[in-house]
C-alpha cells in the first residue's frame, strides 16, 4: 500500500477547523475547554502553524460535533468491506506521518481502526482520555510509555489498555513504524 495523501496542508486543515468552529458559534476558549487542549494550541492549529496529532484532531472534531473525515473532506461512504486498493489515506503534520483509513464505520460505531505510519524518532503526544486502545506493531520498533512503565515493542507485539492511564510512544527503530490501531473514543453529541 502506498501513500495516496489527500493533499491537505496545515493551513487547509486549520481553515477547515476554524470554519466549522465559527459555524457552530464556538469560541477558541470553549473548544479548548471541551478538548482539554490549550487555546494557544488550537489557535496555532487554526492558523496552520502546527498540525494536531490524530488524538488531538479526534478531540477537536468531537468538540465540533463532526469527524476527522468531514474536516479533511475524506469520503465517508459506508461499505462493509474496504478493499486495500481503495483504502483512503491522509497525513497530519510532519512529513512521514500518515494514516490509512481501514473503514468508514457505521452510525453508532464504537471503534476507530487505522494504520499509522510514523518516521524514525517520532514521539507522539502524551495522552490521557476516556476509552481504550489496541495497537499491533506491524513493523519497526516503538517504546510505549504507559503510566510509569516503558514497554519495548517489536514486529508482532501488541498492547491493549485503558486510555485513562497516561500514555505516549516513540519510534526507536531506524526505519518507520507501521502500526495497526483500534481505538474507542467518546461519541460526539449530534
Amino acid at each position: 500500500m502506498t501513500q495516496e495523501n489527500q493533499g491537505l496542508d496545515n493551513k487547509q486543515i486549520g481553515g477547515s477547523i476554524r470554519r466549522r468552529r465559527k459555524a457552530l458559534g464556538k469560541t477558541l476558549v470553549k473548544v479548548a475547554e471541551e478538548t482539554e487542549l490549550t487555546v494557544g494550541f488550537i489557535s496555532q492549529v487554526e492558523r496552520g502553524i502546527c498540525a494536531p496529532s490524530l488524538s488531538s484532531f479526534m478531540r477537536i472534531a468531537t468538540a465540533l460535533n463532526t469527524t476527522i473525515e468531514r474536516l479533511l473532506n475524506v469520503s465517508e461512504s459506508y461499505e462493509i468491506v474496504t478493499k486495500a486498493e481503495h483504502r483512503q489515506s491522509y497525513s497530519l503534520g510532519e512529513a512521514g506521518r500518515w494514516y490509512e483509513k481501514l473503514g468508514p464505520g457505521f452510525s453508532g460505531a464504537l471503534y476507530y481502526p487505522c494504520i499509522i505510519h510514523r518516521p524514525s524518532g517520532h514521539v507522539s503526544e502524551k495522552m490521557q482520555h476516556q476509552g481504550e486502545v489496541f495497537c499491533y506493531l506491524i513493523s519497526g520498533e516503538i517504546e510505549y510509555h504507559l503510566g510509569d512503565i516503558v514497554h519495548n515493542l517489536g514486529p508482532g507485539d501488541s498492547i491493549h489498555h485503558d486510555t485513562n492511564e497516561p500514555h505516549f510512544s516513540k519510534v526507536v527503530s531506524d526505519n518507520e513504524s507501521i502500526e495497526l490501531w483500534v481505538s474507542s473514543h467518546p461519541i460526539a453529541e449530534a
